[in-house]
């Protein structure tokens, strides 16, 4: 290559980092690209004690059932789940920057499905604790925090110590940012949509068990008060209600 098409090549990233900076501005600290300057810092070099169970740890949410006070016809796991809730927030924030925008923090929307991914490993420790009982009083629910604090700390641990805060914004998201407030929310909406579909298909299934527990996941749903949700139920949530080959009617 020319000293020409060096320089040249050499204007296109230190623009192109320009851009990228520009565009993630009004993303947290923790979830910002690297820049041109981070990237000449020498790599941590691997070390003897690189071992982890983390991973393994996370394979093991396949196991963990949800809804275990209820009759299902059909057994859902926390790891299906967090897939399923992480393809709806990805959509919700997807659905806000193109449709919402105006006046609202728009989150970047990978950034919110690997939250989402993410949202439930306290689980993997704990299970999957029934609502009524999580929340059957202030005590209960704090206690129950403390509970998650110990478990993600536990996993945390489990990660080499170079990784360890590349994970920390997933498991310990800074609330008083409000850009991680807004993923969040959508990640929460994420959540009880999942939980609405689930009961949808219960119920389609026969099964009334999750009659009411439908009707209270669709009143939380309607009081978060977001325009991603009220487009989800109108645009997206019908077609759930559809057999196969009704998709293409």
């Amino acid at each position: 290559m020319s000293k020409e098409q060096d320089k040249g090549q050499d204007k296109i990233y230190k623009g192109s980092a320009t851009a990228a900076t520009a565009e993630e501005r009004d993303r947290p600290e923790a979830w910002r690209s690297e820049t041109a300057e981070e990237k000449t810092q020498p790599e941590v070099r691997q070390g003897e004690d690189d071992s982890t169970a983390f991973y393994a740890m996370l394979h093991r949410m396949r196991y963990i059932n949800r809804w275990s006070l209820m009759k299902n016809t059909e057994q859902e796991n926390i790891m299906e789940h967090s897939y399923e809730v992480a393809i709806i927030a990805h959509a919700l924030a997807l659905v806000r920057r193109k449709y919402f925008a105006v006046g609202k923090i728009c989150p970047a929307p990978e950034q919110v499905a690997v939250m989402a991914l993410y949202h439930d490993l306290p689980e993997i420790m704990t299970g999957d604790i029934p609502t009524p009982v999580k929340y059957a009083t202030k005590e209960m629910r704090a206690s129950y925090r403390i509970v998650e604090q110990g478990a993600v700390q536990k996993l945390l641990a489990m990660l080499p110590a170079a990784l360890q805060d590349e994970y920390r914004p997933l498991i310990f998201p800074s609330e008083s940012d409000p850009v991680v407030q807004e993923m969040m929310q959508l990640v929460k909406a994420a959540d009880r949509f999942s939980a609405y579909i689930k009961c949808l298909d219960e119920l389609k299934a026969g099964n009334q068990e999750f009659r009411q527990a439908m009707v209270g996941v669709k009143e939380r749903l309607e009081q978060m008060e977001l325009p991603e949700v009220d487009w989800f139920f109108l645009h997206v949530i019908p077609s759930y209600y559809k057999t196969l080959d009704e998709f293409d009617d």
